[in-house]
């Protein structure tokens, strides 16, 4: 019997193989058809001008007498349906689209047909000259339901359905159909051809082409992804309101705002299905092990359920009265051994039931793809757009939850654990539930290599950064938006971001900020970064700005105590060591689990970790993706997020420094007339170092000229720039110098001769300063000297007494 099975199933498999080695490729039967679909138009395209022969003729005849005078319509129609089949993920027509199709042939030909043959005999020369057959059908059952203005109505309710779901707009929309019509047509055949760049790199195709009519896509599973939604929150993209407005704050800067409400609909399709199953291996045997194991060490278990999920098989009992859950737990490498498992995990208790649950690997694992998680039952009944697919746990159930309650996400854990492909399914869930007006993104990808492959999406607010400095000003840039928006939210006495978009016509996008690598920020600037961080994460959940930090090493001078309290929801992968999982999550259990998305995850209402296995998102579906976004919307950068601003600058433009007393030597070499160190030390009350530190300052930044030798430096600015009223000086010289001649004009000759004899004593003092003004400058330069010289002998001393005794007593 088991022959003659095996015999079967082989025999089988033979003529499946057989069948599918015989049958075309799917692409190739796609490819015939547009062939096909292209012919025919082509021909009644012809035929319609008579040259396409006597068949020709005949076909535009037949054409005629059933759709009549919108025949050319038809061939147009074919050639849009070839066009859609060529790169199908790209547009592709819905059921809905052909459903409004042929009911727009049927109620724009009845109209024709109720108009013009109302009075008329119908023959078939005017039938094929007006409304056709088709129209007739229609125009003779609504004629005898409704009558001639019956009729009209319903025919003219019928051809305002057809229109809307062929172009899925909303009736607010519907007046201004023809500027839509022809964007939806020109973006519909863009689509369709390779993207194509200018000589710097940028797209041609302008986002001002975009209309706010869409093609519906062909899998509807995320139609109900937002049972609030409105028809008329569909698609809405209007050709000279492109660029984001911003509404200004009381301090005079403006706060991030628009007025547009794009929706993206991206196809389920361009995701994979999941096609591996779990193998926990035996189970009732396992089951036996597990018992016996525990009565050979004396503890009594009446084992219970088991839960089989994608990576662990959970199997529960429960303990006997008064055994100690800590014997229960003790015993985790005597079970290992036991099951031949490693390594194995034990919840004691499991949360909410009486239970201890022994996580034993499975012995294949099984994927949990994106489509898996965007399909399942918790994520389309979700409330909020902004929901986040964390997982499937051991029993299988989906585990998703919204961003605005996280508010802000912390993931950890060791190279290859999966923390890259968990922030490319985060980022692609947002994608798909989120069109780029309501969600902005911040990358940080210091590893060049992971976020970098969603540039040109139009959810980015700059491209993906790289740099340490440019994220140090991103972050600056989000405090100072966060700052805006809280004092715009008071201002309109709204609680949260939610409640003024609600009411509000121009809205505020959602803003989240992805690091990829947080430890190598710290190592560049830690006290910056950390600083920033806990500002963001302190305040920035009620105006709608998230943190989602990743780090590949857990240790506590990059995940700090000020960073975790503030960042509640957690997320770890396989780390190395129990103390790695302790820093994430304050507790063991990370280190023993299995990679390759295994994780848990805790929040502020979860009691214990929760183990999951995170979704999986390939690098080819991201690339699909991202291509079909950039295909038809531009990305609207703002540069202003990477830049320093303006007022973070020093007067001395962008130097590097923290020097508070750079004004205050600024002003004592003006006043002096002359620079040196010896000066700043004696004006400022400084040491040596720090007034030459300044003096080096003021030399890179053009105040004062080069040494040269034992005479002063040379000052090159004649005032202070920087204070206040200095660009009033010189015309308050000029108006204080006409004064004085019009006074001395006044004056009488006798007091010429007075004048002369001030003029030359003036003259024999300011010889008399001159020459004390060089004798204070060689001085100061031989203090200079003298500084410079016993600071090079300290150093030698300090060396010295870095020596061994045998050393500084031969040097000696």
């Amino acid at each position: 019997m088991a022959l003659k099975k095996l015999r079967k199933e082989k025999n089988k498999a033979e003529r499946q193989e057989k069948k599918k080695n015989r049958s075309l490729n799917p692409e190739t039967k796609r490819g015939i058809f547009v062939v096909i679909l292209f012919a025919i138009s082509g021909t009644m395209l012809l035929g319609l001008f008579g040259l396409a022969g006597s068949a020709g003729e005949w076909v535009d005849g037949i054409m005629a007498e059933i759709f009549g005078i919108d025949r050319p319509l038809v061939p147009l129609l074919l050639l849009i349906i070839g066009a859609s089949m060529i790169i199908p993920e790209r547009q592709r027509l819905s059921i809905y689209n052909y459903i409004g199709i042929i009911l727009f042939f049927l109620s724009f030909n009845g109209i024709i047909n109720i108009v013009v043959l109302r009075s008329a005999e119908p023959s078939t020369e005017l039938i094929a000259r007006n409304g056709g057959y088709i129209g007739l059908l229609l125009q003779t059952i609504l004629g005898n339901l409704f009558g001639f203005w019956g009729a009209i109505v319903i025919d003219g309710a019928i051809l305002i359905v057809a229109i809307l779901l062929i172009f899925n707009t909303s009736l607010r929309s519907f007046g201004s159909l023809h500027t839509h019509i022809t964007g939806r047509i020109g973006i519909f055949f863009h689509n369709l051809l390779p993207k194509r760049h200018s000589g710097n790199g940028e797209e041609t195709f302008q986002a001002s082409e975009i209309s706010e009519f869409e093609v519906m896509p062909q899998d509807e599973s995320l139609g109900e992804q937002n049972p609030n939604q409105t028809p008329d929150q569909k698609t809405e993209i209007k050709a000279a309101q492109q660029l984001p407005i911003e509404t200004k704050s009381k301090t005079g800067e403006r706060v991030l705002t628009t007025t547009l409400h794009r929706k993206v609909e991206i196809p389920l399709n361009l995701l994979d299905k999941s096609s591996t199953k779990a193998n926990s291996g035996d189970i009732v045997r396992n089951k036996e092990i597990i018992h016996k194991t525990y009565e050979q060490f004396g503890i009594l278990v009446e084992m219970g359920e088991v839960e089989v999920g994608p990576t662990v098989a959970q199997y529960t009992l429960r303990p006997a009265q008064g055994v100690k859950l800590a014997r229960i737990v003790n015993l985790q490498n005597d079970l290992a051994l036991a099951l031949a498992a490693h390594p194995i995990r034990i919840e004691a208790p499991i949360p909410g039931k009486s239970l201890v649950g022994i996580e034993v690997p499975n012995q294949r694992s099984a994927t949990v793809t994106l489509r898996e998680m965007l399909e399942s039952k918790p994520f389309k009944e979700r409330k909020s757009t902004f929901t986040v697919p964390i997982g499937i746990d051991v029993s299988g159930s989906a585990w998703v939850a919204p961003i605005e309650k996280m508010p802000h996400l912390l993931v950890a854990g060791a190279t290859g654990s999966g923390k890259s492909v968990f922030l490319n399914s985060l980022i692609v869930s947002l994608m798909y539930q989120n069109g780029p007006d309501e969600l902005k993104f911040i990358m940080v990808d210091p590893k060049r290599v992971e976020l970098t492959a969603y540039e040109g999406i139009p959810h980015l607010l700059v491209p993906p950064i790289t740099g340490a400095d440019e994220t140090i000003n991103a972050l600056k840039w989000t405090v100072r938006e966060m700052e805006r928006r809280l004092e715009f939210l008071s201002r309109f006495r709204a609680r949260d971001i939610a409640s003024y978009n609600a009411s509000a016509k121009d809205r505020m996008p959602r803003i989240i900020v992805i690091i990829d690598e947080l430890a190598d920020l710290m190592t560049v600037a830690g006290k910056d970064v950390e600083t920033l961080i806990i500002r963001i994460a302190q305040m920035a959940r009620a105006v709608g700005i998230h943190l989602v930090l990743a780090t590949q090493r857990p240790s506590v001078d990059v995940i700090t105590g000020l960073i975790k309290a503030n960042i509640p929801a957690r997320i770890a992968f396989a780390v190395a060591s129990q103390t790695d999982s302790r820093t994430i999550l304050d507790c063991g259990g990370a280190e023993k689990l299995l990679g390759r998305g295994d994780m848990l995850y805790t929040c502020a209402e979860l009691s214990k970790p929760k183990r999951l296995q995170g979704a999986f998102v390939s690098e080819k579906e991201t690339r699909r993706i991202v291509e079909f976004l950039s295909a038809s919307n531009t990305p609207d950068y703002n540069y202003d997020v990477v830049q320093m601003p303006q007022d973070s600058k020093t007067i001395f433009g962008n130097a590097d420094t923290d020097e508070p007393l750079l004004n205050d030597a600024l002003d004592a070499i003006l006043e002096a007339g002359k620079a040196s160190t010896s000066l700043l030390q004696r004006r400022l009350k400084l040491g040596y170092a720090r007034a030459a530190r300044i003096i080096d300052i003021l030399e890179e930044q053009g105040i004062v000229g080069p040494a040269d030798g034992a005479r002063p430096r040379d000052i090159l600015i004649k005032e202070n720039p920087f204070k206040e009223g200095a660009e009033n000086n010189f015309s308050d010289s000029e108006e204080d110098e006409s004064d004085y001649e019009d006074e001395s004009e006044t004056e009488s000759d006798e007091t010429g001769e007075e004048e002369e004899e001030k003029e030359a004593e003036d003259e024999t003092a300011e010889d008399e300063e001159e020459e004390t003004e060089e004798i204070n400058d060689s001085i100061d330069q031989e203090e200079e000297n003298e500084a410079e010289e016993d600071e090079e002998e300290f150093d030698e001393d300090e060396y010295l007494k870095q020596q061994d005794g045998e050393y500084l007593d031969e040097t000696k």
